[in-house]
């Protein structure tokens, strides 16, 4: 990977992904990089579907991009060219990209979400995938702790929905699953007219943070079974997206005239306190949480990814199995060379 290259990518996420940015700090260098120009991609592709006048077949683009990618043959673009190296030195299962994507394409098409079930759906293409696809850059591949990455991602997902309540109705945007608003007698073509704040919408956004607490809960299991030295950078991250849901709530859930954020200084308690947690959970218990059963909507995302290492075990296995039958012949070979002679 071309330093150039991955300087493009610091710069490309800098100023669009604070939250990422500033937990990305305490991971170390040798995952940090990989993983801003993962964050890198990610946001090349969200921006090219959300950003005004994105055309029609944005989506199209991306995945030839992605083609390209994988054949090893990117376009003359910094993000693209590291993000093709990346694909190589971690062989990441392309099958997370593409459900990246997917999740891009059902924003392309302004999908909506009947139950809380379909909006887990659209997390774990959006979200989750990418906290797999971390994972992967970690080395880590072991299907339950895959699955607390996918809760993780989840969790962030569902507490940027209920920031963002506000913001994305006025562009015309609803994620809030419709049997929700319908529970609460709102109207959704009068909400996304005009949303106003009230204890309807504020029930909703806090059953979304509930959601996303349990979540959050469940994805702490995880974190113990990761890389010591990734555990600050992620934990990090988890503390700074809840603490935004605590805004909220702070907010009396108001999300459509208020848009929660942490601190400079929040963030920074964050990162000192994610080095803490660190040292802390490896002197506890493995916690049986750890084992719990992912979402069902993620389940195809860690299929992928843990038969993946299993197709190359046993490719591996299968190889050595052959330069051992090799290895045997030669020696065959060698021992009637010296006979004849």
């Amino acid at each position: 990977m071309l330093e150039s290259d991955i300087n493009g990518c610091y710069d490309s996420i800098r100023k669009g992904s604070h939250s990422f940015f500033s937990a990305s700090k305490l991971l170390p260098k040798n995952i940090r990089d990989p993983a801003v120009v993962l964050y890198a991609f990610c946001r090349l592709a969200d921006d090219s579907v959300d950003q005004k006048g994105a055309p029609n077949d944005a989506v199209d683009i991306l995945r030839e991009r992605l083609d390209k990618a994988y054949a090893g043959k990117p376009i003359n673009e910094s993000v693209d060219r590291a993000f093709a190296s990346l694909i190589v030195l971690s062989e990441m299962p392309r099958a997370l990209p593409e459900a990246l994507l997917e999740g891009m394409e059902w924003d392309s098409a302004n999908l909506k979400y009947e139950t809380l079930s379909d909006l887990h759906a659209y997390s774990a293409r959006v979200a989750s995938a990418v906290g797999v696809m971390m994972c992967v850059l970690m080395n880590v591949r072991d299907k339950d702790v895959l699955a607390r990455a996918c809760d993780l991602g989840a969790a962030m997902q569902l507490t940027n929905i209920a920031r963002d309540i506000g913001e994305d109705a006025r562009n015309g945007r609803l994620y809030i699953p419709l049997r929700w608003m319908a529970e609460e007698g709102l109207d959704i073509n009068r909400f996304l007219n005009n949303p106003e704040p009230g204890k309807r919408v504020g029930r909703i956004a806090k059953r979304l943070l509930a959601e996303a607490e349990r979540l959050y809960s469940r994805a702490e299991a995880g974190l113990s079974e990761l890389p010591f030295s990734c555990r600050p950078g992620i934990f990090a991250a988890r503390h700074i997206y809840e603490q935004i849901g605590k805004h909220i709530a702070a907010a009396d859930y108001d999300s459509i005239t208020k848009r929660a954020f942490t601190t400079k200084m929040e963030k920074l308690s964050f990162l000192l306190l994610s080095v803490a947690n660190s040292a802390t959970v490896s002197l506890m218990p493995r916690s049986a949480i750890v084992h719990a059963e992912p979402l069902e909507e993620m389940r195809f995302l860690i299929n992928a990814t843990s038969v993946y290492q299993s197709n190359k075990g046993l490719i591996d296995r299968k190889a050595g199995a052959v330069m051992n039958i090799l290895e045997q012949m030669e020696r065959r070979d060698r021992r009637y060379q010296t006979v004849l002679e």
